[in-house]
């Protein structure tokens, strides 16, 4: 059962703390939201769940009953030892206390082995805010199957913006040539305290790699290319340092649109042409 505010107040009392903006701290209090975010998951006895930022364990409690297995991972050391104690007689909890990332575009090693120890592993949570972006691509890139997790509206929007879009980018494109993206629903302020100035969104992405191994320097060649969105493609690829003319050749693509109008595919057949691969 979901924790209600004056429940999590207490338990951060006991922990001797309180919600900590630099970790990204919003408190899911609604029990019904709680319970949508473990459906999403997909959950089955099978698989391992990743929780990412558990804070006082409410998810974690639904996800334990759900779940074969649970890898929380928790960066504030006070929570850490709440949710270590709260959890002690579940040996299907294992917790790692500090950051999922080590980097920018790096997984903690820990986090890594437990996503590559067991054959069904799911992302279940709700997300801490300053890591969610490039966390899920790492997740994506590392064999994660399935990631469910609440995030910032925008972000969500990002995820599944279609070409000529505003939010349309290198997330966008990274992320669907990756998975199958969802918003599954908008979530307001309220559902969580201290409650966020912005709308929250829960999304489900489904592996879906069209990239493989070559996720990584994908996602960079995007990038580069999206530096110059407002330009004509053909000034995006040469300011890129990119052989523009061999592309375009390739590709048959319109050297005088710009780069944020063409789908994720066409991004994949550019980089391809680079690289001198079939587009098939």
């Amino acid at each position: 059962m979901a924790q209600t505010k004056h429940q999590i107040e207490a338990l951060l009392a006991q922990a001797g703390s309180r919600p900590r903006h630099r970790f990204g701290q919003n408190f899911m209090i609604d029990q019904n939201l709680v319970r949508a975010v473990a459906d999403a998951g997909r959950l089955t006895s099978e698989d391992c769940a990743i929780e990412v930022g558990p804070g006082t364990g409410t998810l974690t409690e639904e996800l334990l009953d759900r779940a074969g297995s649970v890898v929380a991972v928790e960066i504030d050391r006070d929570l850490a030892g709440l949710l270590r104690t709260r959890f002690a007689q579940r040996p299907q909890f294992t917790l790692i206390e500090g950051d999922a990332l080590s980097g920018k575009h790096e997984l903690n090693p820990r986090l890594v082995s437990a996503a590559r120890a067991d054959r069904h592993v799911k992302l279940v949570a709700n997300l801490p805010y300053n890591i969610a972006s490039p966390l899920v691509i790492e997740l994506l890139i590392a064999g994660v199957e399935l990631l469910a997790f609440t995030v910032q509206r925008e972000v969500a929007e990002r995820l599944r913006a279609s070409p000529g879009s505003e939010d349309y980018g290198p997330l966008s494109v990274i992320a669907q040539l990756l998975s199958r993206v969802e918003v599954l629903r908008t979530l307001p302020p309220q559902a969580f305290w201290p409650p966020p100035k912005v709308e929250s969104a829960l999304v489900r992405l489904t592996r879906d790699d069209r990239l493989l191994e070559r996720a990584r320097p994908f996602g960079a060649f995007v990038h580069a290319i999206f530096s110059f969105r407002r330009k004509t493609l053909r000034k995006a690829l040469t300011e890129a340092g990119m052989d523009a003319q061999a592309i375009l050749t390739a590709t048959g693509f319109d050297p005088q649109l710009r780069p944020e109008v063409f789908p994720p595919e066409a991004f994949l057949a550019m980089y391809r042409a680079t690289i001198g691969s079939p587009s098939t």
